[in-house]
């Protein structure tokens, strides 16, 4: 019964709450975006919906416009280059998402679920396949979210994603939607560029030890 009906429901009312209560800072972001650099307020990329579907996700634009586009943050040599300076802020606390509240309404997205992968992330998608993370809506939020964000390699993100499917419930949403908060507050788990960070710099640490025994001999 949660799943065919009250979990949308409860995206209906609290996606159309959010877009009233946080009219006076949607405004605000569209103007600071607006005076910060040239280009459209909104941003719409191409994911991969429930079903592997694709629709357009709506998000404030954080980066110039003449980013390469369909192409993850991490992906890029310097993502740092293509960034606005309002992008870097909206980036930090999450406040991009914000326009999802429209996708969320209208029935393309879930307040709580796997983040829906770009159309052209197929080992994502690969992935989540195997754990039947395609064949619920994706989310504002997750269950990976809360344990990681961009740290996490893909392999373990889409794990995660699995997980949820399986415990998907009212009292796991709720511990998912509060987490997040915590999360966001926190910034935990936000590096640009990311995916699979969190190895990267285990790696990076250890080869610095590796060096400094031998600087040492």
């Amino acid at each position: 019964m949660y799943k065919s009906f009250f979990k949308r429901f409860i995206d209906i009312v609290l996606s159309f709450l959010g877009i009233l209560v946080l009219c006076l800072p949607i405004l605000i972001i569209v103007i600071a975006i607006k005076v910060d650099s040239k280009g459209p307020v909104f941003f719409k990329q191409k994911r991969v919906g429930i079903h592997k579907t694709h629709f357009n996700i709506l998000k404030f634009r954080t980066m110039r416009i003449d980013t390469p586009h369909d192409m993850p943050t991490h992906m890029l040599s310097n993502p740092d280059m293509w960034i606005t300076k309002v992008g870097k802020f909206l980036r930090k606390t999450s406040l991009d998402e914000l326009p999802q509240l429209f996708n969320i309404f209208v029935g393309h997205m879930s307040v709580i679920g796997p983040r829906p992968a770009l159309w052209n992330q197929y080992d994502l998608i690969a992935e989540r396949d195997k754990y039947g993370a395609n064949d619920v809506k994706p989310g504002l939020t997750g269950w990976a979210q809360i344990n990681g964000r961009d740290e996490l390699e893909i392999e373990v993100k889409a794990k995660l994603d699995g997980e949820y499917v399986e415990k998907m419930g009212f009292g796991f949403d709720c511990k998912c939607f509060f987490g997040t908060i915590k999360s966001v507050l926190k910034s935990d788990g936000v590096v640009e560029g990311g995916t699979g960070e969190m190895k990267k710099k285990e790696e990076e640490a250890e080869k610095e030890k590796v060096e400094e025994k031998e600087d040492t001999k």
